[in-house]
């Protein structure tokens, strides 16, 4: 039988009235939401049942079931139709005709259908063999035909199901864990899969599946406000994109919050991000509390045997600290214990949990949360150390921490972390949001502590470096404001005060520096030095500098970023002990260099060497950073216009990364006539090996000599890869910053990296008739920060109306 004659047999059933029908209640704008979804799946089945009438005539020991996503009542707009036609053995050929008669028309509306035809001892041994059947089954629901066939199969899937459990929950855990690693954490992904990740729909199913099985049970307070707010984003994505897609991807997000009457996507950001975190903080108190129940099972028998098979063994409770114990793996409330006048007490229980790399019980953090009492302020010396000590506590700590938050306990302590509470960072380089990452500061943070004076500044700092950026403008000026208030609240001094306002203020400042400024200029070592006021405020500095950038995410940091920062810091150190920065000399130049230079000017055409530089001592490298520094480009090529543009863009071409430049004219020994151009640049290849130092020569000669088109070149390659669409980038911006440096004007651009960045640069620095003395490149994600120290032919710094010129054409050519 086609698909055409089922069609028509079935017109009865109204297949086209159904789609009309759907296509009306998906467009009513008054109808979204659980009310929709319901109207949904309420069509949908009047539409089969129908079918199944049709085909069923005459047929006993047959019925029609929703099982899954439609059998929960849960259907999104492009949501697959998931049936079992369920049968008791009898007629096979009517059986298949009857699914013949449902499945076609399902199709032929191009519908997904995931379908099945099984008697129930069928569907019961593939349930025992497939756990996502087994799954399925648990949310089976009647639709048509035999009653009692349905009822019998749900009732046997259940008993099956609650007596497997001890085995079969263990190996769902195992399950979800591998997924969450393959899909990522659904509350901090940028383009998060709604369902497969972790705090996602497929977790919200799994808990409905280990309560059915009465061995645990997860918190149900905030969990089917999660459930649905996800649904209802799922809904929208399907009705923006058309098609059956969990996966909300960047250039969707703008119109499903539209559709959702959200501000704009942050905003339906952060509701996914709340509506994950309650859903994975549910699945860790559960899976918990079933570990210790089948841990209880297990040792059970054994305890009665050696008690004489009578008396109830009791748990012990290990005391951790005042009002606080351990019991059965977790950390609770000693009996004594008085919330409601103690308000340390969530603080001292989060520090003892941590300490002790222990959870706290979902019990003993609702308890506290319902009767906490203010604290003081300030707050007593015991508060503030205990809060020093949870936050040094390291890897533990993340886990306490979103114990309280999930409770609304942080939010009491610290009012201003509501602003960045799940707040999305829409930067590559950003692997958190910005709550976490500064929990995953203080972590890195508690690593240095035996390298700071004052390791409480520090971890205080780290918690609230970025807490500026739940305010609008500089993050840093509003988080110096904002920690001057909760500093004072906490109970720091007014000297202590100072230095966390600073660490704050600042904490981008020997980074920034470090890659992006010309560290033999002593303009640019005083500045720092000024800005950081003590050495023992530089020392906490740097070290949260490293954490920060740890704690962002592998493209941050690396042991190329951190000589430069240790490089740094080392000369601001020695201004604040008094020394003051000597002026750059001229370097006598090195044999190596001096012979480029005479084979230059020898040959008329530039010359070339690659040389690796030396990766620095295992202690001074990043943790999980393999890469060496890069590799050193020196070339030596006779003075001439277009230096700058024809090298950066061989290497473009070449696919090889900058990192930094140094160009400058070099003094010939006496006898050698002529002018000699050096740089010294240090390059990394983007993928692969490095080219040959014969064939980047041969390059550079032609683009020199203008036979090599290096603007087409570089344009064919981009038209041969198209972009992505995804989230538009902002403008490029260029600044002058011109008491940067008292030896030449510092040009800062900041821009979308992409292929051929630094050679358009370069070009339009040429055409605007500067010379380029050295160039900071910082790349961080999809951001380029580009520092260019340029001067005049005669080797000036640029007046200031100049300077603000080529800053202007520089922008508007990088726009064009």
């Amino acid at each position: 039988m086609t698909s055409t004659d089922v069609s028509k047999d079935a017109e009865g059933s109204g297949p086209s009235g159904y789609a009309a029908a759907r296509l009306r209640l998906l467009t009513e704008e008054a109808r979204s939401g659980p009310p929709r979804r319901a109207a949904l799946a309420e069509l949908t089945d009047e539409w089969l049942t129908g079918l199944f009438a049709a085909g069923a005539e005459g047929l006993r020991g047959v019925s029609l079931v929703a099982v899954g996503g439609y059998g929960r009542g849960e259907l999104s707009p492009r949501s697959d139709l998931d049936l079992l036609l369920l049968h008791d053995g009898g007629d096979s050929k009517a059986v298949a005709a009857l699914a013949d008669r449902i499945w076609y028309p399902v199709w032929d509306l191009g519908l997904a259908l995931d379908h099945s035809v099984r008697t129930p001892a069928e569907a019961r041994k593939t349930a025992g063999e497939d756990l996502k059947v087994q799954l399925g089954l648990l949310d089976a629901r009647h639709i048509a035909g035999d009653l009692g066939l349905t009822a019998g199969l749900r009732t046997s899937v259940l008993a099956d199901w609650r007596n497997q459990a001890p085995k079969r929950l263990p190996e769902l855990q195992e399950l979800s864990a591998e997924r969450a690693e393959r899909q990522g954490e659904l509350q901090y992904l940028l383009e998060p899969d709604l369902k497969e990740a972790r705090g996602g729909l497929r977790d919200a199913t799994i808990l409905r599946a280990v309560a059915a099985s009465w061995l645990a049970d997860a918190p149900r307070e905030g969990l089917d406000d999660a459930r649905r707010r996800l649904l209802d984003v799922r809904d929208a994505l399907h009705l923006t994109t058309g098609r059956a897609t969990d996966r909300l991807s960047l250039q969707e997000q703008d119109q499903v919050a539209a559709e959702l009457g959200l501000l704009d996507a942050d905003t339906l950001l952060r509701q996914v991000y709340e509506a994950a975190r309650v859903i994975s903080y549910a699945s860790d108190v559960t899976w918990r509390e079933v570990g210790r129940v089948l841990r209880a099972r297990a040792v059970r028998p054994r305890l009665r045997a050696m008690l004489g098979g009578g008396a109830k063994p009791t748990a012990e409770r290990s005391p951790l600290a005042e009002g606080v114990v351990e019991q059965d793996g977790e950390v609770v409330l000693a009996r004594a214990a008085r919330p409601e006048r103690d308000p340390v007490l969530p603080l001292r229980a989060a520090a003892a949990a941590a300490q002790a790399g222990l959870p706290l019980s979902l019990h003993a953090v609702r308890r506290m949360a319902a009767s906490v009492r203010p604290l003081p302020t300030p707050w007593p010396a015991e508060a503030r150390e205990q809060l020093v000590t949870l936050l040094g506590s390291g890897r533990p700590t993340v886990e306490v921490w979103e114990a309280l938050e999930a409770e609304g306990l942080i939010t009491h302590f610290l009012p201003d972390w509501e602003r960045v509470r799940c707040r999305p960072q829409r930067n590559a380089v950003h692997i958190w949001t910005v709550d976490r990452h500064l929990i995953e500061t203080a972590v890195r943070a508690s690593e240095f502590t035996r390298r700071v004076h004052r390791p409480d500044l520090l971890l205080v700092a780290a918690l609230l470096h970025d807490i500026g950026k739940g305010w609008p403008g500089d993050h840093s000026v509003a988080g110096e404001i904002i920690v001057k208030d909760v500093a004072a609240r906490i109970g720091f001094d007014r000297d202590d005060v100072t230095v966390l306002s600073t660490l704050v203020r600042h904490h981008l400042l020997l980074v920034e520096t470090a890659t992006r400024r010309d560290l033999e200029d002593p303009a640019t070592v005083r500045s720092v030095a000024e800005a950081v006021g003590s050495q023992g405020t530089l020392e906490l500095l740097h070290a949260l500098t490293e954490a920060d950038a740890l704690a962002t995410g592998p493209a941050a940091w690396s042991s190329w970023r951190g000589s430069l920062v240790a490089d740094l810091v080392k000369r601001v150190g020695a201004v604040l002990a008094g020394d003051d920065p000597a002026e750059p000399e001229a370097a006598a130049p090195t044999a190596e260099q001096e012979r480029l230079a005479i084979e230059a000017i020898a040959t008329g055409s530039p010359v070339l060497a690659l040389r690796a530089q030396t990766e620095p001592p295992a202690e001074e490298r990043a943790p999980g950073d393999p890469e060496p520094l890069g590799v050193e480009l020196l070339i030596a090529v006779p003075d001439q216009p277009g230096v700058l543009p024809a090298v950066a863009g061989v290497l473009a071409m070449h696919r090889l990364t900058v990192r930094t430049a140094e160009l400058s004219a070099l003094d010939l020994p006496d006898g050698v006539e002529g002018a000699v151009l050096l740089l010294n640049w240090r390059v990394a290849a983007e993928y692969g090996s490095l080219p040959q130092a014969a064939r980047l020569r041969a390059d550079l000669v032609r683009a020199l000599d203008g036979s090599l088109d290096i603007a087409g070149r570089l344009a064919e390659r981009d038209a041969a890869y198209p972009r992505r669409r995804g989230v538009v980038a902002p403008p490029p911006r260029v600044t002058v910053h011109p008491t940067a440096s008292r030896l030449a004007t510092v040009i800062e651009v900041r821009a979308q990296d992409a292929p051929g960045l630094l050679f358009r640069i370069g070009r339009a620095l040429e055409d605007a008739s500067v010379r380029v003395r050295s160039a900071h490149v910082s790349t961080l994600g999809a951001n380029a920060v580009d520092a260019f120290y340029v001067t005049g032919p005669e080797g000036a710094p640029l007046p200031g109306e100049e300077a603000a010129a080529v800053a202007r054409k520089l922008e508007e050519t990088l726009r064009g």
